[in-house]
């Protein structure tokens, strides 16, 4: 499940669309794990985006931050850091179990 909290950010349609299909294979990956919760709040400080992410799985919790000037950046950003750490979760418990 994902929690999108916009803060001070306003989303477009488009752009909300595009951030799910981004983060389609985080969403996967954390749905094989189980338990799986994605927040996601976003805040504009000054001229940069701050995005923080806050995952909570079977195999632990974490946090992911994106800074940028450009929000797509940092979306994208966030998007890949996000996969390749739920990624190596699914990894790690894989092999303990």
């Amino acid at each position: 499940m994902i929690q999108l909290d916009p803060g001070n950010v306003l989303l477009k349609p488009s752009q909300r669309r595009q951030l799910m299909t981004w983060l389609r294979r985080s969403l996967k990956l954390g749905q094989r794990l189980g338990d799986f919760l994605l927040s996601i709040s976003l805040k504009r400080v000054g001229k940069t985006y701050d995005i923080i992410a806050r995952v909570h799985d079977r195999a632990g919790d974490f946090i992911c931050r994106a800074r940028r000037h450009d929000l797509r950046g940092a979306l994208r950003d966030l998007a890949r850091t996000l996969s390749t750490r739920i990624h190596s979760q699914f990894v790690l418990r894989a092999a303990l179990v």
